[in-house]
């Protein structure tokens, strides 16, 4: 992908929770609350810390989402339309997760490296 790509997808992962918790909040009139879990609302208020790491494959990504998914996280899998890269083939790109404690995130993200 290119850089900007990369940047744009990583920017649609960190929002993906938030963007979820407003849409269950809505009403037919768009009013509504958001409920946010204690996690949550401290990263809004204070943290608003992302890290970013990387994996070597499709099938990586994949594993990394299922094993979050079965730690009881917040994770959402991203997948680009394709109508600038990719040919025109829907990709998965990349993975958010959590927000969360971080002793509960390290477990499935910790053996990954930086990016």
């Amino acid at each position: 992908m290119r850089r900007g790509k990369e940047i744009a997808q990583g920017a649609h992962a960190s929002m993906a929770w938030l963007r979820q918790r407003v849409l269950q909040g809505l009403t037919t009139s768009g009013a509504g609350l958001v409920e946010l879990s204690e996690v949550e609302r401290t990263w809004l208020e204070r943290t608003n810390r992302k890290v970013t790491v990387k994996v070597s494959s499709e099938e990586q990504l994949m594993a990394v989402y299922q094993q979050a998914l079965r730690a009881g996280l917040v994770a959402h899998l991203i997948t680009d339309g394709g109508l600038t890269e990719f040919g025109g083939v829907p990709t998965r790109t990349c993975l958010g997760i959590g927000p969360d404690y971080d002793d509960r995130i390290d477990p499935v993200t910790g053996a990954l490296e930086l990016y």
